[in-house]
């Protein structure tokens, strides 16, 4: 995905809510979300709460740049795909790396228990998640030669949000068994039962 090239300002800006939004994970998985003040986040990332709001419009914006970062991520993997490869199976290898970051981490794992226990959370997550399908359908789309030109970008986009709907299945099954199973095995497995996976 093509984007603007960053000013050192812009990387600048991209660090600190980078830092801020680890800061903040820290003391929601501490003291749980509701309980967490922007006066203790601003405090704990070294910020005075007037700063704070230079960078975030408020304390949900912080959990929510967090998957900003992981939709461009997904749609930057899906991109660097081969332009021959199954489209399936392109969707399921793109998720490949956020994946790594998932599993075997308690981290990951008590933050994405506390997503699916604070409705706000939940309710931003599922948001940004719909992001996401317009993300991975801009990039897959170009690669449906197959399909009608005028029914590409549409393809796309069913391809798309069965992928991330299938990823979010997997990820409620990896927390309901507490990490005992891998988030890549249960991908594999919500994807393959909507479309069996082609070998890589």
């Amino acid at each position: 995905m093509q984007r603007a090239e960053l000013t050192l300002q812009d990387r600048k800006r991209q660090a600190v809510r980078t830092e801020v939004t680890a800061v903040a994970i820290d003391l929601f998985l501490v003291a749980g979300y509701e309980a967490v003040t922007v006066d203790q986040i601003a405090a704990a990332a070294g910020l005075s709460p007037r700063s704070f709001f230079r960078y975030f419009a408020n304390k949900e914006a912080v959990f929510t740049h967090m998957l900003d970062e992981t939709g461009t991520g997904i749609a930057d993997r899906l991109e660097a795909r081969s332009p021959h490869e199954d489209p399936w199976l392109a969707l399921r290898r793109s998720f490949d790396h956020l994946i790594e970051m998932l599993d075997g981490a308690e981290r990951s794992l008590r933050m994405t228990r506390l997503v699916y226990e604070t409705p706000v959370l939940y309710g931003g997550h599922l948001r940004k998640q719909a992001q996401w399908n317009e993300l991975l359908a801009d990039v897959l789309a170009p690669r449906l030669i197959a399909a009608p030109s005028g029914e590409r970008r549409l393809r796309a986009g069913a391809l798309a949000a069965a992928a991330v709907s299938c990823f979010e299945y997997a990820r409620l099954e990896w927390v309901s068994c507490d990490g005992k199973r891998s988030v890549a095995q249960l991908l594999d497995i919500t994807m393959g039962a909507v479309h069996p996976l082609p070998e890589a």
